[in-house]
């Protein structure tokens, strides 16, 4: 989409030629504007998703303390909701592409909350004997989950191209790294105010608002009708066949992104609290650090790559050597300064590799797929994170140094395969064409559908403060 220079300006299609449409008062900006309404509604999801476990990873060793757990077990709480969201997550992206986003979206935040209202009323009534009401509450979150941030991935994939689809997806990772910033300090005060299981209360409490503003406040773009089942798994397994292994290299890439984090978080929380006695608001503090870095990171990241795709690769490629840097520099010098200036290097460097990864995924299908394809990178993400904190919480026990030196070995392979397998133009070669066809009627150059005008992603003019490029922040 060419942008207009002029102040007040953009340029919206209109039969098939781009016309500038002041922003103040024509019906064609308002509906722009509105998509980045949507984008702050869909910037929930991830947020509230990522609460179920980084708001928990703080009272995990209370939890552990009460029910008389090793620390391996109790890291079990994290790896039941991340297994079930990874296990039930296909079945959330084939529903969403076939029925919908929201209609699988709106459901899974409910299930979500319910999960928690199990969980809390566990801890709260049983005590000591409650752990496996525990874990079968984190089961039915993790359900909930599967239909959560995956799907919303792809419904932003859907409203959102080219250059503003890396811009937007960069904003929605923010706001996962936005969840990763408050749940440790909100995790550790309703622990240190309240009690530990009230932490499961507080998903249902968020869950509620979530899901009615995503139903009220969205609006997917038209769509063609599903095909029948069979036809549908075919094209997913064509895309497969055609881009699988730069796929699965940038699925590699993100499931050990998290793995690493949360694994080095539950590494951070255990450390406070035993090693230097800080528990409550001081230790959610600490954790806080590495992943505001992340978040601050993603947002940057998808402004700068908005307008540079030939940048994405090695954005990714700079993301993993700086998590590499960051976790030798926290095994190799044993000192405060290192430690913590390791995790907010390593930070850094989650943060830059994620909003590229993200757009290289969502622009490798069609609409039609494409929740197909973010839940299975989805699910291997959830994968990551359920393995994390028990493997961590198992090389603590060989000393400090060896988790971050197996961090290190982990980010490397990553490295590796980003630098040899992924490649952009083979991911992303049909994406205008594809996006075209994928986005119906009403979303094709030059077709109208309802009489309405069509409108493309909103790329901000340049000549605006950040504040109102992206009125999400």
């Amino acid at each position: 989409m060419s942008q207009a220079r002029r102040s007040g300006t953009i340029n919206v299609i209109v039969s098939g030629r781009d016309v500038p449409v002041d922003q103040s008062n024509a019906p064609a900006a308002q509906a722009v504007t509105n998509l980045w309404l949507q984008l702050a509604a869909l910037c929930t999801v991830p947020l509230i998703m990522v609460l179920g476990n980084s708001m928990l990873i703080p009272v995990l060793p209370d939890m552990g303390r009460v029910m008389g757990l090793s620390k391996a077990t109790t890291g079990l709480a994290v790896t039941a909701f991340s297994l079930s969201a990874g296990i039930a997550i296909a079945v959330a992206g084939f529903l969403a592409d076939r029925y919908g986003r929201k209609l699988v979206v709106v459901p899974s935040l409910l299930v979500y909350g319910l999960g928690g209202i199990v969980s809390g009323l566990a801890g709260w009534r049983m005590g000591p004997n409650g752990f496996a009401v525990v874990m079968a509450g984190r089961v039915i979150q993790g359900i909930g989950a599967a239909g959560t941030a995956p799907v919303a991935m792809a419904f932003v994939g859907d409203l959102f191209r080219g250059g503003s689809r890396v811009t937007a997806l960069g904003i929605f990772e923010a706001s996962n790294g936005l969840g990763k910033v408050i749940s440790p300090i909100l995790g550790a005060l309703i622990g240190q105010v309240l009690v530990w299981w009230a932490v499961f209360f507080a998903y249902a409490v968020l869950a509620v608002p979530f899901a009615l503003a995503v139903w009220f406040l969205t609006r997917e773009p038209p769509r063609r009708k599903a095909p029948p089942a069979r036809e549908y798994f075919g094209q997913v397994l064509t895309i497969f066949r055609r881009k699988g292994v730069a796929l699965i290299a940038c699925f590699w890439a993100g499931t050990v992104a998290l793995f690493v984090l949360f694994g080095v978080l539950l590494f951070l929380s255990e450390h406070l609290e035993t090693v230097h006695g800080i528990d409550g608001v001081p230790k959610g503090v600490r954790i806080m650090w590495p992943v505001l870095a992340m978040s601050a990171t993603s947002f940057a990241a998808g402004l700068f790559l908005q307008r540079r795709g030939q940048l994405l690769k090695p954005a990714v490629v700079l993301g993993l050597a700086l998590a590499i840097a960051g976790t030798v520099l926290i095994a190799f010098v044993r000192a405060d300064w290192a430690f913590y200036a390791g995790l907010v290097v390593a930070g850094i460097g989650t943060g830059l590799q994620l909003p590229g990864l993200n757009n290289l995924i969502t622009s490798s299908a069609r609409t039609e797929q494409r929740a197909m394809i973010t839940s299975v990178y989805g699910a291997v993400r959830f994968i990551g994170v359920a393995f994390g904190p028990p493997l961590y919480g198992a090389l603590m026990r060989n000393g400090e140094a060896l988790p971050f030196w197996f961090s290190a070995g982990v980010l490397a392979t990553s490295l590796a395969a980003t630098l040899f397998l992924i490649r952009p133009e083979r991911l992303v070669e049909a994406e205008d064409e594809a996006g075209a066809e994928a986005q119906g009627p009403d979303r094709r150059e030059g077709g109208g559908g309802r009489g309405e005008v069509a409108i493309p992603a909103w790329e901000p003019p340049a000549n605006l403060p950040l504040g109102t490029r992206a009125p999400l922040h």
